[in-house]
């Protein structure tokens, strides 16, 4: 898996709600440089098993997609003396 990158605009967004959690939930001051250290150190050491569930949430659509597929084209089979 590669790095997890943000942009500027989404890093900033993700560490003023870390800042926001910390200060009504925890009701402590989390500065900019905690903020921004604290985001990457959530990003490295448990990102992947957030980004491994979305690709398990994402292939168990398109299992069910393609389920649904498999099922049209059964329903458009004509039938015929050969059996598979």
């Amino acid at each position: 898996m590669s790095e997890i990158k943000f942009s500027a605009e989404e890093k900033a967004l993700i560490v003023e709600k870390l800042k926001r959690y910390f200060s009504v939930e925890l009701d402590q001051d989390l500065g900019q440089f905690d903020a921004e250290f604290l985001l990457d150190f959530i990003s490295s050491e448990m990102g992947a098993y957030y980004y491994n569930r979305g690709l398990s949430d994402a292939r168990a659509v398109m299992q069910s997609k393609l389920d649904q597929v498999d099922d049209a084209i059964y329903e458009i089979e004509k039938p015929t003396i050969f059996v598979r």
